[in-house]
């Protein structure tokens, strides 16, 4: 073999020799450059944390959620007494089966905004917010009714019952509407606004039909 042609003959093994590292070095360039890409675009990105579902609310969404909870709770304990009864008017028999069905699933409701902004609940046995301090239903126009109204419509019976049920329930529903407004006001949970509104708006539909039962007694 002439060294000119064993020559040639190295200078292609270098040749393939290179052509081979530079092939093979090309998709680890690229997998480092993607690595890199995506570390960066981690770091970039905004972290999402738990604490987003606690965001956009204040005292007054607090206040709203701590005092409508026991103010449902008292007209559907209202209600269960009255269906309880006999010779109840229809009507009122209706309308308090509608006050349950409406203030039930938004009492649960509350509860979770109160779990989720780690905030305690009133306990479904108090329906007294006097016992909570910081908390004066009666400042609030909040509608309680007290121990002497309750039992007194405990033992009402027949077309008094209906009677007595609509006029304390329209005071009831007042200082509801009044709590709600406050919450529309000075609130900032959009959840909680808006349950506020619907609260406005229903009850005073109610009210208005209430107003008109008692007139046609």
């Amino acid at each position: 073999m002439d060294v000119t042609r064993v020559g040639m003959l190295v200078v292609s093994a270098v040749a393939a020799t290179l052509t081979v590292g530079a092939c093979s070095s090309t998709p680890a360039d690229q997998d480092m450059s993607a690595t890199s890409s995506s570390q960066t675009s981690a770091a970039a990105a905004p972290a999402t944390t738990g604490g987003q579902t606690e965001q956009a609310h204040n005292d007054a969404d607090v206040t709203f959620a701590q005092g409508m909870i026991p103010h449902h709770q008292q007209a559907v304990e209202m209600s269960d007494m009255l269906l309880g009864k006999q010779g109840i008017d229809p009507a009122v028999m209706t309308l308090a089966n509608e006050i349950k069905a409406a203030q039930g699933p938004e009492i649960e409701t509350m509860r979770g905004w109160l779990s989720d902004w780690k905030v305690p609940a009133p306990s479904s046995d108090m329906p007294d917010m006097s016992e909570m301090p910081g908390h004066d239903m009666s400042s609030m126009g909040g509608g309680m009714m007290s121990e002497q109204d309750m039992a007194a419509l405990q033992n009402a019976q027949g077309a008094a019952a209906s009677k007595l049920f609509l006029t304390q329930m329209i005071e009831h529903h007042k200082g509801a509407i009044a709590m709600a407004r406050t919450e529309v006001d000075s609130g900032q949970f959009p959840a909680a606004t808006e349950m506020a509104r619907t609260i406005i708006a229903s009850q005073q539909q109610e009210i208005d039909s209430m107003e008109s039962m008692l007139a046609s007694m």
